[in-house]
This record gives C-alpha cells, sequence and structure tokens, in this order.
C-alpha cells in the first residue's frame, strides 16, 4: 500500500473542467491565490478562458480545449499539462456542466421530459468526471497523492425546484465519489464532493427569478445567497492538507439551507 501524504496547495498542479466561466473561474482563481498552477478546460469559452491565461501567466495558469466526455481528449488534455508544467496533475475538479440553466419557469415536467435530456446530463457530470479521474490516477499514483473534487447539488436532498435531469445525474456523481475513494483511497487518492444550492451569480443561475433567490436568501440561517467565491473556499478545504484524511463525503456548501 502506498503511503498516503499531502501536498500543500502551492505544490499542487490543478485541472479545473469548466474552468473559464462562472463558478469554474471563482475555483481557478482561488487555486492561483494559493500558488497552484491551473489548467483552465473549457469547451466553447475560449477568450474567457484565454483571460485567465493572461491574466496570471501562462506559467501559472494553462487555458485547454477539451470536451470532457470524449476519453481521447482527456488524455490529450493531461499530455498538455504534464508537458507544459513538467509534473502530473495532482488535483482535479469536476465542474464541466454540459448545456444547463436554472429556470424553473422553461424546465420540462416529469410526465413530459423525454430521455434524451438525462442522457446529456449523465454524459457530462458522470462521464466526464469518468474521463477526467481515469486519466489522472495514472500521474496521481506515482505521487502517492491525488485529490479529486466533483461538484455536485443540494437539490438531490432538496429538491426545491424539481429538475429531473440534472438532478439524477448528480446523484449518480455521488455515487461515483463514493466507490471511487474506496478503490483509490489505498494509492493515497481522496475522491470528494461539494454541493452547492443556487449560486449567485452563474450563467447557469442568471435565468433565475429573482424572487427565488429572494426566499433561498431568506430560507437560509446566513439569511444570504451563497457566492461562487464562497463556494470556492470549500473545494480549497478538500484539496488542502487539513482535510487529508476525509474521503467519500458530501459537503454541503448552501449557507446552512440542507442540514444532511
Amino acid at each position: 500500500m502506498d503511503s498516503p501524504m499531502s501536498l500543500p496547495l502551492s505544490d499542487q498542479i490543478v485541472l479545473v473542467t469548466g474552468g473559464a466561466r462562472g463558478l469554474g473561474a471563482a475555483i481557478v482563481r482561488a487555486f492561483l491565490g494559493q500558488g497552484a498552477r491551473v489548467v483552465v478546460n473549457y469547451f466553447r469559452s475560449a477568450a474567457a478562458a484565454q483571460a485567465l491565461q493572461d491574466e496570471f501567466g501562462a506559467e501559472r495558469a494553462l487555458a485547454l480545449r477539451a470536451d470532457v466526455t470524449d476519453p481521447g481528449q482527456v488524455a490529450d488534455l493531461f499530455a498538455q499539462a504534464h508537458a507544459r508544467f513538467g509534473a502530473p496533475v495532482t488535483t482535479v475538479v469536476n465542474n464541466a456542466l454540459v448545456d444547463f440553466a436554472f429556470d424553473g419557469d422553461a424546465r420540462p415536467q416529469g410526465e413530459t421530459i423525454d430521455w434524451a435530456r438525462f442522457s446529456a446530463q449523465f454524459e457530462g457530470s458522470v462521464r466526464g468526471a469518468l474521463n477526467t479521474l481515469q486519466a489522472a490516477v495514472p500521474g496521481m499514483r506515482e505521487r502517492g497523492f491525488g485529490r479529486v473534487i466533483n461538484i455536485g447539488t443540494n437539490l438531490f436532498q432538496n429538491p426545491v425546484v424539481p429538475y429531473h435531469d440534472y438532478t439524477a445525474a448528480k446523484a449518480a456523481l455521488l455515487s461515483l465519489t463514493r466507490t471511487m475513494a474506496a478503490d483509490l483511497g489505498p494509492h493515497g487518492i481522496t475522491v470528494n464532493m461539494l454541493s452547492g444550492g443556487l449560486l449567485r451569480t452563474t450563467d447557469a443561475s442568471a435565468a433565475t427569478p429573482e424572487a427565488v433567490f429572494d426566499l433561498i436568501a431568506a430560507s437560509t440561517p446566513l439569511r444570504r445567497v451563497t457566492t461562487p467565491a464562497e463556494f470556492a473556499d470549500a473545494v480549497l478545504f478538500f484539496a488542502s492538507p487539513w482535510a487529508r484524511a476525509v474521503t467519500g463525503q458530501n459537503l454541503v456548501v448552501d449557507g446552512g439551507l440542507v442540514k444532511d
């Protein structure tokens, strides 16, 4: 069995999928603020990803396009990151979201939603995470250290708006989180999930009516809606040495709206 170890955030090489905009960009900035080197993965948002690379410098931030549902593209992504930074990726944040908007008024109803919507969300959330994890594991095992952080949702605990496809995919991702944690723990690799509620504000939540934000804020002990930057702080915890004994867990970061 490999000896588990911790690695300071400043020594980590981090991949953030869907890292160019919204929550992903907040996570990228959080890691860069701690001195990590970060791969900013994007699919369509080339300009936003390049802007992050230009802001922090190519020696710290690397913008790379890849469709995370394609294992070949993911393999190339990891190879390019290794070539640039001279070492394997140590930390993966599975944040990419496949074409989804949190608009309760426009959501498909349960009696009419088609399987194609479920399939699209499972491809992005589950297959995408599986692809990045499988590409990352050889390098992580080589170093005896790895951190995988999957981005979930509090909606499968509190479906205040029943987004059937999105919520089912994230629930499956939690299952994958826990089975992979059991599989990879002996190699010093932890796998955890962070689940947020509605964030104020990302591209995905921009379609949400203001009244919904107000309702959620009033329902939380903090009386406000969590921001992407606040959520990103919790991502740092799971990557940090302080979480070295934590794996297979799902931490809800939503201002106290959901209690379990």
